[in-house]
């Protein structure tokens, strides 16, 4: 009898204790789920460069003022077409691809290329905003395409004209795996530099 009992106090025991272990993990557990904050999703910090430019003053028919941290080299797809550059961005991993194409009759053709060049970015495009270019103490009319969208493979895209003798096409590509909401602060920056050299952008006669 005196085990029985002996037996049944140690039972009654270990059922209290496991009762309150577990009632112990339960409140932790409740707790980390009410405290738990996710942490908003981070990206590598980008050092961008001191904004400064220079003049490209060639025997090109146009001229503009570019970035110091930038070089301009030969397009290496198009060696038919000697005003064809890029500007580049190594730090940014960056390039603007400059076209130029002399009118002859044909100002539509281009326009309807260049309209179709922006349009095959939609499906991949979240919102696609046009503002206009008007310079006409210079002749200098367009528009520039900011598309917006995190897989866009083209975030900046313009065309600038004098509707008669130039024609200028631009696009701003990433030499990397589109993922442009990380790229937010560079594509920013080097919108405000493509800003300026179409702002400085004139053509020779």
């Amino acid at each position: 009898m005196i085990f029985n009992i002996f037996s049944m106090n140690k039972l009654i025991f270990l059922t209290i204790r496991t009762g309150l272990l577990l009632l112990m993990i339960s409140c932790l557990a409740t707790s980390c789920q009410q405290n738990y904050v996710p942490k908003p999703r981070g990206y590598f910090r980008i050092e961008l460069p001191k904004r400064a430019y220079r003049d490209m003053d060639s025997t090109f028919p146009y001229k503009f003022s570019y970035p110091v941290y930038c070089k301009i080299t030969p397009d290496p797809y198009s060696p038919n077409e000697p005003y064809w550059i890029n500007v580049e961005f190594p730090k940014l991993n960056a390039k603007l691809h400059l076209s130029y194409k002399k009118i002859d009759h044909n100002l539509a053709k281009y326009l309807d290329d260049t309209h179709l060049m922006v349009s095959k970015h939609i499906s991949k495009a979240t919102a696609i905003e046009e503002n206009p270019i008007l310079d006409p103490a210079h002749h200098i009319y367009g528009s520039i395409f900011r598309i917006q969208g995190s897989e866009a493979a083209s975030v900046y895209q313009f065309y600038v004209t004098d509707s008669i003798h130039h024609f200028m096409r631009g696009a701003l590509y990433f030499n990397s795996v589109p993922n442009n909401d990380s790229l937010v602060p560079v594509i920013d920056f080097v919108a405000k530099d493509i800003d300026h050299l179409i702002e400085t952008l004139r053509w020779k006669k």
